[in-house]
């Protein structure tokens, strides 16, 4: 028994450096850190609906199609090496950002890109899918992007990433560990918004807890007997918060033809006022809701003809904007419904009180029936277009209302 002591001892003393070197070399190593501390997440059923919170406050419902790119995400982040947790996590939060979790085409500028299964229609620049990544900054091509694996993959990055070591992915950042969430999404991403990411990290924070196991134990699932909000249904009035505003129509495709303000009817030839401003289009041009938001009418009647109106919470208040002249067949939301800025929601068409294909927007401060301002103005405040705005004094009153039940007297195509 002494003499096995004294063997092990005796190895001991000549393992020591080595030992010595191993933990100098993991404490030296980020990667080698990572390495250790990889994310153990295994993937559980996925729910089909899944209620949460933001950080502003913010209460809404994804779908199962969305839990699902969560699941590939998850999966996808899993299955790398040196991507931990809170890796996995952040790409929750960058997809959630960009995307809601949806795997967006981008029709506009890629038509092709319909073709590819995909959850509707987005329009920034050329970005495509569920990080918004876009073909000519290198990401991959329309195929390689309409694949939300592909898109995954590239999130994360690495050495085994498709991209390698360009555009980079979260493992190419240098230091992602010690960056806030918000900031290593936003080092990926490289967004105009930099600042949007930390408010999905508690949304990240629950589909992760939902849908895997190696969650924090504070965390619930979907399967919970409690009555968590998770199997609640999402208030339908909800108004959806928003800073980004983005041109209604697709760039390249229309041109500005009517101003907000005092003009001749073209079909009444008579003294009216127009509540909106025209953009001519090709029948069936995609039309893209401005901002975040909810459905709040979704119709066909009247002078509106096709008739689409959001509401969104932006700069601390509410405001609607209504998109007219949609053939029947044409409008592609319904009442309840939750939008993204850029989202495909219908097609220009020349219902209604219209004398051609083209899409009457209009900006209503205050809410669905309220009184419309000039939507150029509107737009170009929140750096979505240069248009031209209306001439000083256009405006409503009390003999110039102008709200959705004037609007068959005072406002034209």
């Amino acid at each position: 028994m002494m003499k096995k002591l004294a063997i092990a001892v005796v190895s001991l003393m000549f393992l020591a450096p080595t030992l010595g070197l191993v933990t100098v070399g993991l404490v030296m190593n980020p990667a080698a850190i990572a390495c250790l501390s990889s994310s153990s997440l295994t993937l559980g059923n996925v729910p089909d609906s899944l209620v949460v919170t933001a950080a502003n406050g913010e209460t809404f419902t994804l779908n199962k199609q969305q839990l699902t790119h969560a699941a590939t995400i998850i999966t996808v982040g899993s299955s790398i090496e040196g991507v931990t947790r809170e890796g996995v996590q952040i790409a929750l939060m960058a997809a959630l950002t960009e995307s809601t979790l949806r795997q967006l085409a981008n029709t506009g500028t890629y038509p092709e890109s319909g073709s590819y299964p995909n959850d509707g229609n987005g329009s920034d620049h050329d970005s495509l899918g569920l990080f918004q990544m876009r073909p000519q900054s290198g990401w991959g091509s329309v195929a390689d992007l309409m694949d939300p694996e592909y898109q995954a993959a590239a999130f994360f990055g690495g050495p085994s990433g498709p991209n390698y070591p360009s555009p980079r992915g979260l493992l190419d950042i240098p230091g992602w560990q010690s960056m806030g969430k918000g900031e290593a999404a936003q080092a990926v991403e490289v967004s105009a918004y930099p600042d949007r990411y930390n408010n999905y990290e508690p949304v990240a924070e629950k589909i992760l807890a939902t849908l895997t196991s190696g969650a924090s134990t504070s965390s619930t699932t979907a399967s919970s007997t409690t009555t968590s909000p998770t199997t609640s249904p999402s208030p339908p009035d909800a108004v959806t918060k928003s800073s980004r505003v983005v041109f209604p129509l697709p760039e390249g495709s229309w041109v500005h033809t009517g101003d907000f303000g005092p003009r001749i009817d073209p079909i009444t030839g008579e003294n009216a006022f127009h509540t909106g401003t025209d953009l001519a289009a090709a029948d069936g041009t995609p039309i893209l809701a401005a901002a975040d938001g909810v459905v709040t009418v979704a119709e066909f009647s009247g002078g509106w003809g096709g008739l689409i109106v959001i509401e969104h919470h932006i700069d601390s208040t509410t405001v609607a904007t209504a998109y007219a002249h949609m053939w029947q067949t044409g409008i592609d939301v319904t009442v309840g419904d939750r939008v993204i800025a850029g989202q495909h929601i219908g097609d220009v068409g020349s219902s209604g009180r219209s004398t051609g294909p083209h899409l009457h927007f209009e900006v209503r401060p205050g809410g669905t029936y309220a009184e419309a301002v000039d939507a150029a103005k509107w737009l170009n405040d929140h750096d979505a277009a240069d248009l031209p705005e209306a001439t000083a004094g256009a405006g409503c009153s009390a003999r110039r209302v102008c709200t959705v039940s004037s609007y068959f007297q005072t406002s034209a195509a």
